[in-house]
């Protein structure tokens, strides 16, 4: 089977970046909204990336989150390779 990135959904709409914690979170990206000067925990992160898409999780929903607050969890959260997005596919409400 030849997948690609391309072929991973949530909710209709092509996963771009996912992350995926050890509590079984998933934050499924499908665009990058916009960047910004984040400030978090009292330190600037410049041009943070500011993705909209879903997070799984107690209360599944649609939202925007940042890519330097996942970074800042890292090792309890990590980035999924393209190779793993590949195979994601998420039905969930629109």
């Amino acid at each position: 089977m030849n997948t690609s990135i391309s072929d991973s959904k949530v909710g209709g709409k092509p996963i771009i970046r996912a992350w995926e914690s050890f509590s079984g979170i998933y934050w499924l990206a499908t665009e990058l909204a916009y960047k910004q000067d984040s400030v978090i925990n009292g330190e600037v992160y410049e041009n943070d990336e500011i993705y909209f898409g879903f997070v799984t999780g107690p209360e599944p929903e649609w939202g925007y989150f940042s890519s330097t607050e996942l970074k800042l969890l890292v090792p309890q959260v990590w980035e999924l390779p393209k190779r793993a997005i590949a195979w994601l596919s998420k039905e969930c409400p629109a």
